[in-house]
């Protein structure tokens, strides 16, 4: 009986091992027949990813940056690319057709330009050999010459919003305010009040900020705003399934009009550490401009086309908006609002750039916190260099990131090799979009010198024909000179073997950052 029970359990223990391996088999032969399926499955994709970067992105280098990344991290590579190298110049994020189709737009629009043209004409002896630049904004992006008054530069958010919380107070009709971070803090309480206020007034009052920047702005002060008749949208809801997408493409615009006739544009957005009272741990040095006249109609453009898509609503045009008959100017002061992004069919920052670089005669002053230019800008800085032309960069020494940072110097040694004089910031963080070119044109904006700011973000800027902001602008960057570090070409060649190997890895991603 005993060995009958012995025979049982082995059968048993041999049919259950004979089953085993036979689902063991089953299951490797399909594993392998799945495995194989995902591989070429696999590969399908990236074959089909390669053939979209190829098609969708026209920059060689980025195009190339993109390959390398899906061939070297498989799987990452392309949800990066899905997340961030979707090329939106052909996808447009929206137009401003609407706007341009207006009647009586485009008879403002058509005047504005004649007049431009007759600008043009009018100041050679203000413009100099810029005229050029000039005709090729106005031809190239539709940006109008206009002539405006009250002018001011304005050094710091300390001497920035003191004039923005007046012009505010000052409004009559209408408010028009968008920025990129709108903090909910001190100064950013202190506008919203203002803008309650007004509204209650009857003052129309609308406001666009960047969903992704201005976290720190709160449900609880969008809902006051509201609440209190302030039309508040976002540029770009960020949602979760289009979180990254919409992350990189961002609206960088700080704008301000009021009534039509007070126009701010720079650096400077809404936040605190923006004002150096002493709080702050970190000095904050950045730059804005105020002006009144013809030109903040170009402020105003940008904002409407911006308000059409965010709010899906049409805004009226009216001489309310655009009124070019009641503002004072001065012949002696020229602006031409430049803007540019993802829906832009030029790079019209970036060429404004080159244009300005190249039409130098004897100094190029340029400021900026974040600088990866692209090969156009960098050949045109050196060729300024080499032709004589006096061209100083100046960056920070202290950044808010260390991979850009690791890019920028990647790109320096080229730039000491060729003459050009660069500095860095130490007293704080130069956040300033600037730049100075020979005596009688000034760039103040929203723009960095790099590669995001040309292609994927929405910018402004504003080139200012005036004499007198040129000096302002170059003093100020000349006193900056005093809290910063210059570069020597030897000393910079000698760092750290491991140091200029990062570098120059991280410039290989550097058409991506």
């Amino acid at each position: 009986m005993i060995n009958n029970f012995q025979n049982q359990g082995i059968d048993l223990i041999v049919k259950k091992a004979f089953k085993f391996v036979v689902c063991y088999r089953l299951t490797s032969f399909f594993m392998e027949k799945l495995i194989f399926i995902a591989e070429i499955f696999y590969a399908l994709v990236v074959l089909a990813v390669t053939i979209k970067i190829i098609y969708d992105t026209h920059d060689s280098v980025k195009t190339l940056g993109y390959l390398l990344l899906i061939v070297f991290l498989p799987i990452v590579g392309i949800i990066f690319y899905f997340s961030f190298g979707v090329n939106y110049r052909k996808q447009k994020l929206y137009s401003k057709k609407i706007v341009r189709n207006n009647t009586l737009f485009q008879s403002l629009y058509e005047y504005i330009m004649a007049k431009s043209k007759e600008q043009i004409d009018v100041h050679k002896e203000l413009l100099d050999n810029k005229a050029s630049l000039a005709q090729m904004m106005l031809t190239g992006s539709s940006s109008p010459l206009a002539e405006i008054s009250d002018l001011k530069l304005l050094i710091n958010g300390e001497a920035k919003f003191p004039e923005v919380l007046a012009a505010l107070e000052q409004a009559r009709d209408h408010i028009h305010i968008e920025y990129y971070i709108y903090a909910d803090d001190h100064i950013g309480n202190q506008i919203k009040d203002i803008l309650i206020r007004k509204a209650r007034e009857g003052i129309k009052v609308r406001f666009i900020y960047d969903d992704f920047a201005s976290h720190k702005l709160g449900r609880r002060m969008v809902k006051e705003l509201r609440n209190a008749g302030v039309e508040v949208f976002p540029f770009y809801k960020v949602r979760i399934f289009m979180l990254a997408n919409r992350m990189n493409y961002r609206n960088h615009r700080k704008i301000i009009v009021v009534d039509g006739e007070y126009g701010f544009v720079g650096g400077i957005n809404v936040d605190d550490r923006y004002i150096n009272d002493g709080k702050n741990k970190l000095y904050w040095r950045d730059t804005h401009l105020s002006f009144r006249g013809h030109a903040v109609g170009g402020l105003q453009y940008v904002f409407i086309s911006d308000w059409n898509f965010c709010a899906r609503q049409q805004i009226e045009i009216t001489n309310r908006y655009f009124p070019i008959s009641n503002v004072p100017t001065r012949p002696d002061s020229l602006v031409q609002i430049i803007n540019s992004g993802p829906d832009s069919e030029l790079a019209e920052i970036m060429l404004s750039y080159m244009g300005a670089i190249s039409a130098a005669n004897s100094r190029i002053f340029v400021t900026t916190p974040y600088f990866i230019p692209n090969e156009t800008i960098m050949n045109a800085m050196k060729t300024a260099a080499l032709k004589g032309i006096d061209v100083r960069l100046l960056v920070p020494g202290i950044s808010d990131s260390r991979l850009v940072n690791a890019a920028s110097c990647s790109n320096y040694q080229e730039l000491l090799e060729v003459g050009v004089r660069i500095y860095r910031y130490n007293k704080g963080f130069v956040h300033a979009k600037t730049m100075v070119v020979d005596d009688n044109l000034s760039i103040i904006g929203t723009a960095n010198m790099d590669i995001r700011s040309y292609d994927l973000n929405f910018e402004i800027n504003a080139m200012v024909f005036d004499r007198q902001l040129n000096s302002e602008l170059a003093a100020a960057f000349m006193n900056d000179l005093q809290g910063s570090q210059e570069l020597n070409l030897e000393e910079w060649k000698s760092r750290r073997k491991w140091i200029q190997f990062g570098e120059t890895l991280a410039r290989l991603v550097s058409p991506l950052l």
